[in-house]
């Protein structure tokens, strides 16, 4: 497929960057995780893009959606003996749009308050993996609420549920995370960026699709990680900047050891080197730092990685952890 290309940064009359904020950024408090809290999260997230949109950015935003979706997933359980249940794929379309409609809700209020022609919409995003794929054999992220193992078993006989012991807590089923290859809206969202628009898209990773012995597209049970998508999207814009919001303000080494080592600025060898020396977790910063070393590798010049409240003074040099081709 021909894909729209951007200009070169050099005859850009802004930057463009992509944001990627976690879905677990929109729940800042687990006793207080109702629609209008996650609202509060949005609005105080939206502020902080905003006043980088202020200072010239056009931002594109991707999100997270993993408590949501367990939310949908647990409704469907509890109303699986009245109702239909839905599609894995249909629960991240669901979740783009409604977390998008909040984010774009937001951010078109702070542009509207501030008097700045900007404007901001979603774009329901598909991502394209391989139906090969091996994660498709070794099926290994968790999703949904914990079971005991007899209500595991039955769903595993039931439904052909991969399911799983975790730590202890409990068991839970687990599904595909496949390698996203190429996001089908693509070109729509690079003439849009082109265009100054602020974009959000690819949330939760995107809706995971393959296509089937026809050609056609089909949307299969799996989860892409936010990161790396994030990751592919920036480097397909040229964007000049990748930041990755998630919940502290700089990378560590050692983390939560007397040791422990922060980190502002560093290099893409050396972010390959710490990775190897298994200094960051599994779940947690390791697919971050990977997904920066992607853009890098696949032309991009500069990644950030820190929480949402810290975002203009790491844009400002003053925080976060920068992580640079060299």
């Amino acid at each position: 497929m021909t894909q729209f290309a951007l200009d070169s940064t050099e005859d850009r009359s802004h930057p463009i960057a992509v944001v990627a904020i976690g879905g677990n950024s929109l729940i800042t408090d687990k006793k207080h995780q109702e629609v209008r809290f996650q609202w509060d999260a949005v609005r105080e997230t939206a502020a902080h893009i905003a006043n980088m949109i202020q200072k010239g950015w056009t931002v594109v935003v991707t999100h997270g959606n993993g408590p949501q979706v367990g939310f949908i997933l647990r409704r469907n359980e509890i109303a699986s003996r009245e109702l239909h249940t839905t599609p894995l794929d249909v629960i991240v379309a669901d979740t783009q749009g409604s977390i998008g409609y909040m984010l774009q809700q937001a951010l078109n209020n702070e542009f509207a308050q501030r008097k700045l022609f900007r404007r901001a919409f979603t774009v329901v995003t598909q991502v394209l993996v391989d139906r090969e794929d091996p994660a498709f054999k070794n099926p290994s992220k968790p999703i949904g609420s914990f079971m005991d193992e007899a209500t595991a078993k039955k769903m595993q006989q039931e439904e052909g549920w991969d399911v799983v012991e975790d730590a202890g807590r409990g068991w839970r089923r687990v599904i595909a995370s496949p390698h996203p290859l190429e996001v089908v809206e693509q070109d729509a969202i690079t003439a849009s960026v082109k265009e100054g628009w602020i974009v959000i898209a690819g949330g939760g990773g995107g809706i995971p699709v393959v296509r089937n012995d026809d050609g056609f597209l089909e949307g299969v049970a799996a989860v892409i990680d936010k990161d790396r998508l994030s990751a592919l999207l920036a480097a397909n814009i040229g964007a000049d900047l990748f930041v990755i919001s998630t919940a502290v303000e700089k990378v560590s080494l050692n983390f939560g050891k007397a040791n422990q080592l922060d980190l502002d600025r560093i290099t893409d060898q050396e972010a390959r080197r710490y990775l190897q020396e298994g200094h960051f977790a599994a779940g947690s910063m390791k697919p971050k730092m990977e997904a920066v070393l992607q853009f890098l590798d696949r032309g991009g010049k500069r990644a950030i990685v820190t929480n949402p409240a810290n975002l203009e003074r790491a844009l400002q040099g003053e925080t976060g952890t920068v992580i640079e081709r060299c």
